[in-house]
């Protein structure tokens, strides 16, 4: 908990997807968010939480359905949204959080 409490609290802007092994729509997300890696670079952090692995930690931020991305920066969310989401709309939230 201590090094995800760390990397959220960072000036760079750290993008959490929230998922489960056998949820399909978290399955539709893992190119889609290679795709934003590849545009973001080291720009932004981008990891994966297992809402099943990691119990406490979805319900500190009332992980409800799957997947969610929240966007942190300093410490505070900037963004969130739960379903798939397109590349575009991910990198336009990261670029302004910049």
């Amino acid at each position: 908990m201590s090094k995800y409490n760390n990397l959220i609290k960072g000036e760079k802007p750290t993008l959490i997807d929230f998922y489960a092994d056998w949820c399909a729509p978290c399955k539709t997300m893992s190119p889609i968010l290679s795709k934003v890696k590849s545009k973001m670079g080291n720009r932004a952090t981008i990891i994966k939480i297992n809402v099943d692995k990691n119990k406490a930690i979805s319900n500190k931020h009332n992980i409800r359905s799957i997947p969610t991305l929240i966007l942190f920066k300093n410490g505070r969310q900037v963004w969130r949204k739960s379903g798939v989401v397109q590349a575009k709309e991910i990198v336009a939230a990261l670029e302004r959080s910049m």
